[in-house]
């Protein structure tokens, strides 16, 4: 499912940037002067995949082909993620480069379960069921922690990962998230220290990131 998820938003991504340059025979897919928007066939595949693994449980050749469905659906539709947040086909534009962060950040979780990330798993087999519930409640209490910090990356991949939500937690919040705005007054030491570790640069150069993997914003394709 990594290996097709992966593969799919590459190719995906070639595609229309190719696509979108007017190079190679590709095209965009219109039904009756509708443009029909690539997540579209993603969703139906999303849907075959889960719902026949769920259903057979197979194993072996055709349990990989149901993963390959879920992995390549999976790709096409969050591809396009900005569109479906927005309700607009913002995929050349600055809001666009969401659909690029959710994909990494998804692919960074799918890689996570792939090297066997058990955030409550056999550590706590042999453990008091109270222990184990106030486990969970502390761990789902610092990925809740760190969400509102604004460190939004870290709140997600904590959830398979703990040390990483603890440590998302325990630092600074971002400049504009819900607990920098009730804990760090403007002037404040903390308001300061956080304005100068997120500073815009830092943000730049992750939108080059973005637009390096995705291409960069500019006219519609």
């Amino acid at each position: 499912m990594l290996v097709a998820f992966v593969g799919t938003f590459v190719l995906t991504r070639l595609v229309v940037r190719m696509i979108r340059a007017g190079r190679g025979p590709f095209r965009n897919v219109s039904v009756g002067g509708l443009h029909v928007h690539h997540l579209v066939p993603g969703i139906f595949l999303m849907f075959l995949g889960g719902a026949g693994y769920v259903a057979f449980a197979p194993s072996g050749l055709a349990g990989h082909l149901l993963a390959v469905a879920f992995g390549v659906g999976a790709a096409l539709t969050f591809d396009e993620f900005a569109l479906w947040l927005h309700l607009k086909d913002v995929y050349w534009q600055d809001e666009g480069r969401a659909s690029v962060d959710t994909v990494v950040l998804a692919a960074g979780v799918l890689a996570l379960l792939v090297l066997g990330s058990k955030p409550f798993g056999d550590p706590l087999e042999d453990v008091p069921p109270w222990v184990v519930l106030a486990v969970y409640l502390v761990e789902i209490a610092l990925v809740v922690l760190a969400a509102v910090k604004g460190r939004y990356r870290l709140a997600l991949f904590g959830i398979l990962a703990p040390p990483l939500a603890w440590w998302a937690a325990a630092r600074l919040a971002r400049p504009g998230s819900r607990w920098a705005r009730r804990r760090y007054p403007p002037g404040s030491r903390k308001q300061l220290r956080s304005a100068r570790r997120f500073r815009a640069d830092s943000a730049a150069r992750w939108r080059a990131v973005l637009d390096w993997i995705g291409g960069s914003p500019g006219d519609g394709r």
